[in-house]
């Protein structure tokens, strides 16, 4: 799904976060990144979506290289990114309404849905994500988890078959936060869909985390990558082996808090 061919990257006058840098990513599977703040993190992500390119090396998705956002992957921010000015219902139906701008040819945008499976594809979504009952309030009327579903809907009801979230829960309280943890567990189950989500707390990395990979202070040169058999477990706290992956990951932080 994912080849990341040893590219460097760095922004204007700083180091190199990555430096002769490859990783791969099978189909379907659930990565956490997880690392300091400044480590590349994000910029991870922004290369993957085709937003950031690499000063060398290559990008490639299903065998194509990433020189453009690509119209399967979704991108999910910690701030939500909606439309202030635009209800529920209206933001999560943004990118379908996008796409008659571009043209439904599949390069440039997602093949089109009809116009008569469009509301049957929005509902479902916002029945699935539990927020058909505030599809007409507008995002400052509505909680922080809320807004984080409708954002998760946008994204879905567009098929992605690649999701990336950058610290998409950090904001929120920990009951919201940990049930659209489960949320994403679930949907995973659902969907043929590869998630590469960014966190900053080891417990989340270890909840969704199939495989984790831990960056450090740049330059990263070469993968960390940690198998985790612990994913989508709520109470493993007093396993033995459990404490020693979340020791072995805080060593390598070095004071991210858990």
């Amino acid at each position: 799904m994912i080849n990341v061919d040893r590219i460097t990257f760095r922004y204007e006058k700083q180091p190199p976060l990555f430096q002769d840098f490859s990783w791969q990513v099978g189909k379907g599977q659930t990565w956490v990144i997880i690392g300091p703040s400044g480590c590349g993190k994000s910029t991870m992500l922004y290369l993957l979506a085709g937003l950031q390119q690499p000063e060398e090396g290559t990008l490639r998705i299903d065998g194509k290289p990433v020189t453009t956002p690509r119209p399967q992957t979704g991108l999910i921010l910690q701030d939500y990114g909606l439309l202030p000015w635009a209800s529920v219902r209206q933001n999560v139906e943004l990118g379908l309404n996008l796409r008659k701008f571009y043209g439904p040819d599949g390069k440039h945008a997602p093949i089109e849905t009809i116009p008569g499976e469009r509301k049957s594809v929005v509902d479902g979504w916002l029945q699935r994500l539990r927020i058909a009952d505030i599809g007409d309030k507008f995002p400052g009327q509505i909680s922080g988890g809320q807004r984080q579903r409708t954002a998760i809907a946008r994204t879905l009801v567009l098929e992605p078959d690649l999701l990336l979230m950058d610290e998409p829960f950090a904001s929120l309280d920990t009951p919201t936060r940990e049930d659209l943890q489960q949320l994403v567990r679930t949907l995973g189950e659902e969907k043929p869909l590869t998630t590469v989500l960014v966190t900053h707390t080891i417990v989340e990395a270890l909840f969704l985390g199939e495989k984790i990979l831990v960056l450090r202070n740049g330059p990263n040169t070469s993968p960390l990558i940690l198998e985790n058999e612990f994913t989508g477990q709520l109470s493993p706290h007093n396993d033995s082996a459990y404490q020693m992956l979340t020791s072995r990951i805080r060593e390598e932080l070095k004071g991210i808090p858990a």
